[in-house]
C-alpha cells in the first residue's frame, strides 16, 4: 500500500479510502489511485485485513448432490449473489446429509474463518441435522424447512404444485396423476402437497402417486406404468428431468403428448423448452433464493440481527406445448 501511495502521490490513507470505495475521494485522485494499482500490480492481503477487521469477508456454503439441477442453481444463484454483496464464497459439498456430515462441515467453514454459512438442506434429514445442532456462526439454511431457531429462505413448492395441477384441471381434465420426488425431500412433499390441495378443492379425487427419485430413468419407468392405463389424461411430475423419462416412455409406447396425455413438469430447466413437445412446467427462481438468502445472512452479520426470518420465493408457471384439452371420450 505505501508503494501505491508513493506512486500515485498520495497518502495510505487514502490508497485505504480508495479500495474501500469510500465516497469521499475526489475523481481525479480516485484514477490516479486506481492506475498505480494496476501498473503495479497491487492486491490487498487479506489474511492481514481479516486480522485487523476480525471478519474475513468470506460466507460459507453447505450442499448436497449438486450434480442435480435444483441444488447447483441454487448453489449458483448464492454465490453470484455473495459476490455482488462484497463476499467470497467457500462451499462444501456432501454425499449425504446427517448431523455428523453438517457438523463436520461447519466445523470445517468455522476452521477457515468465515463470517457466516449459507446450508442447503432440501432433505427433512438436512433440516433436523440443523435443529440439532448449535451454530456458533450465523446461518441460514436454503430450503429448510422448519430448521430450528435458523433463518430459513425457500420456493414456495406447494404454490408451485397448486399451480401445476390447477393448470391441468382447468382444461378439463378429470383428475392429475403425480410422479413425485423421493419422499425425504421437503420439496418432493411441498409438490405433493399441492397437488392434493389443488385436487381437494375441487372435489377430485386424488390417485396414489407414483414414487421417482428426480431422475430421468424413474421417471421413464413411472410413464411406462402410465402409459398401461387408459383412463389417465394428465400428470403433474414433479421435475423436469422425470417429465423427460415420461416422454420418452410415452412416446414408445404410443401415447401422444398432449394429444392423449398433458404433461406438466416442474422447474424449468433450460433443456425444457427443447423438449418435444415443449415442456410446460413450473419455474423456480434460483437467482432470488440465492439473492435473498444472502441478504438475510448480511442482516445478520451487519446489522446485527437476530430475529428469525422466513422468506417464501413464489414460483412462476410457464406455458409451452406438452398441456392441451383432454381427448373426447375420456
Amino acid at each position: 500500500m505505501a508503494d501505491v501511495a508513493r506512486e500515485a502521490g498520495v497518502s495510505h490513507q487514502t490508497v485505504s479510502r480508495v479500495l474501500n470505495d469510500h465516497p469521499n475521494v475526489r475523481s481525479e485522485t480516485r484514477a490516479r489511485v486506481l492506475q498505480a494499482i494496476d501498473k503495479l500490480g497491487y492486491r490487498r492481503n487479506l489474511v492481514a485485513r481479516a486480522l485487523v477487521t476480525k471478519r474475513s469477508r468470506t460466507l460459507g456454503v453447505v450442499s448436497f448432490d449438486t450434480t442435480l439441477y435444483g441444488p447447483a442453481s441454487t448453489v449458483y444463484g448464492i454465490e453470484q449473489a455473495a459476490r455482488s454483496a462484497g463476499y467470497f464464497v467457500s462451499i462444501v459439498s456432501l454425499k449425504s446429509i446427517d448431523s455428523g456430515g453438517v457438523r463436520d462441515a461447519l466445523d470445517y467453514l468455522a476452521d477457515q474463518g468465515v463470517d457466516g454459512v449459507v446450508v442447503v438442506a432440501p432433505q427433512r434429514s438436512a433440516a433436523r441435522a440443523l435443529a440439532d445442532l448449535p451454530l456458533a456462526i450465523p446461518t441460514v439454511a436454503v430450503e429448510g424447512g422448519q430448521a430450528g431457531e435458523v433463518s430459513v429462505v425457500s420456493v414456495d413448492q406447494v404454490a408451485g404444485g397448486r399451480l401445476a395441477t390447477e393448470h391441468l384441471l382447468s382444461l378439463g381434465h378429470e383428475t392429475v396423476w403425480h410422479v413425485s420426488g423421493p419422499s425425504d425431500w421437503l420439496e418432493a412433499e411441498g409438490r405433493v402437497a399441492g397437488w392434493r390441495a389443488a385436487l381437494e378443492q375441487a372435489g377430485r379425487e386424488a390417485p396414489q402417486p407414483l414414487a421417482g427419485d428426480w431422475s430421468p430413468r424413474s421417471g421413464y419407468e413411472a410413464g411406462r406404468s402410465l402409459a398401461r392405463m387408459t383412463d389417465v389424461t394428465a400428470v403433474f411430475v414433479a421435475n423436469d428431468q422425470m417429465a423427460l423419462g415420461v416422454l420418452r416412455a410415452f412416446t414408445e409406447q404410443g401415447v401422444s403428448v398432449p394429444g392423449q396425455v398433458s404433461v406438466v413438469g416442474f422447474d424449468d430447466i433450460p433443456e425444457s423448452a427443447y423438449f418435444s413437445p415443449p415442456l410446460t412446467t413450473i419455474r423456480q427462481d434460483f437467482d432470488a433464493v440465492g439473492r435473498h438468502s444472502i441478504e438475510v445472512l448480511v442482516r445478520r452479520l451487519e446489522d446485527g440481527l437476530q430475529e428469525r426470518e422466513r422468506l417464501v420465493v413464489p414460483p412462476a408457471f410457464v406455458r409451452r406445448a406438452s398441456t392441451a384439452q383432454p381427448p373426447e371420450g375420456r
